[in-house]
């Protein structure tokens, strides 16, 4: 959802306030990751989250821009209570999308791809850039916060020969449109949607020749199905919901669109994001838990993923006034309500409750394995190789 043209909007302190972490404790086969007051999570939990490459198919580092950009200028101020607060979620692989756009795309592009590598260059000891299947083997024994460098829009591609120059900075994947239309097609919460455009099918092709993956999270129905039909690798949702559940939600998917990720052998990442979700009280856990229950009895969990949408902590942690401005640059049609974050899955340990949900949905351990990360990984190898 994060968009970097809002980026004035939410400069201002949004402090990055650590989060305490205590040793593993067991007790009566559960154990204690958070200081006091925490939940206890299950031996099987922690067991699947430890032996888990765990992704999440788009979680920005932090949902205050200034510090991000302090981050990147300055990457020892990345320090060791922030890094150990993002090595105790659990969370192994990042894809910190954020949206990008304007008649400045292409600029904004390339700001975004060298303010990422010079803060990957620059905290080498702790953060490493994916760019193949090779380095996914790695991540676990290195220890280190990875990271998979994509944008959440394609306007920064004026001609197909930019797919191979941003692919040359290290871009893994791009979803095509954001929420309005560009020159590829069109976006969830645009008027209309016509599809993929001659443009847009000349990106998608060198998108597939270069290996870069093709996400669909924002772009609009018609525009969805015509990547999935005129893709010859598989596409990727990499973080939407289910229309059926939501009440219509134009930034969630339909079920056409759900089939055809089953039929390309793909993967949907299911957000936390309240409206994606419901669209109306109470919106709880189990509620998301019924969207990967959806998917799953639809075209399988193997087809199933984690996109949560929100850095660590969440959008409701802004401060109120940059929470307000926010909303305020999305459509109406994006039906906001009190609380954008679901209680439960809006904290930097999430992946250990979501897993326990689907632990209490009677998924197995391989299945479990697949939705946090096993299943990216898998789609991810198939597009990323030659």
């Amino acid at each position: 959802m994060e968009n970097v043209d809002r980026r004035t909007a939410i400069k201002g302190a949004l402090g990055a306030a650590a989060a305490a972490f205590a040793a593993p404790m067991i007790n009566r086969g559960r154990y204690r990751l958070f200081a006091e007051p925490a939940p206890e999570y299950s031996a099987r939990a922690v067991a699947l989250m430890q032996r888990s490459l765990v992704m999440d198919m788009l979680s920005v580092f932090t949902l205050n821009f200034p510090l991000g950009d302090q981050w990147q200028a300055r990457p020892e101020t990345f320090g060791p209570d922030v890094i150990a607060k993002f090595k105790s979620s659990g969370i192994n692989v990042f894809h910190p999308a954020v949206g990008i756009g304007g008649p400045d795309a292409f600029d904004q592009g390339m700001q975004f791809f060298a303010g990422w590598n010079s803060f990957l260059a620059g905290r080498d000891d702790v953060l490493m850039r994916i760019d193949s299947p090779g380095d996914f083997a790695r991540v676990k024994s290195s220890g280190k916060i990875a990271v998979i460098l994509g944008l959440q829009n394609a306007e920064h591609f004026r001609r197909p020969s930019d797919v191979d120059l941003f692919y040359g900075y290290g871009q893994r994947i791009a979803q095509l449109t954001y929420n309005s239309r560009n020159r590829i097609g069109n976006g969830s919460t645009e008027r209309r949607d016509e599809g993929l455009s001659d443009f847009g099918l000349a990106i998608v092709d060198r998108m597939n020749k270069v290996c870069m993956a093709v996400d669909v999270s924002h772009c609009g129905d018609r525009t969805t199905l015509d990547a999935f039909e005129v893709s010859k690798k598989p596409v990727l949702i990499t973080h939407s919901n289910v229309r059926a559940l939501a009440n219509g939600h134009p930034r969630d998917k339909s079920d056409e669109a759900i089939r055809a990720v089953g039929k390309a052998g793909s993967v949907m990442g299911i957000t936390g994001v309240r409206m994606f979700v419901k669209d109306r009280e109470p919106t709880t856990i189990e509620d998301a838990l019924d969207h990967f229950d959806y998917v799953a009895k639809m075209i399988g969990p193997e087809h199933l993923g984690v996109g949560s949408d929100i850095d660590l902590d969440g959008y409701d942690d802004m401060p109120p006034e940059l929470n307000k401005q926010l909303r305020a640059s999305y459509k109406g049609s994006y039906g906001f309500r009190e609380r954008i974050d679901i209680e439960g899955l809006d904290h930097p340990k999430r992946m250990f409750d979501l897993t326990e949900g689907l632990i209490r949905r009677k998924y197995t351990d391989a299945q479990i394995e697949g939705i946090l990360g096993g299943n990216f990984r898998r789609v991810l190898s198939e597009i990323w190789s030659v």
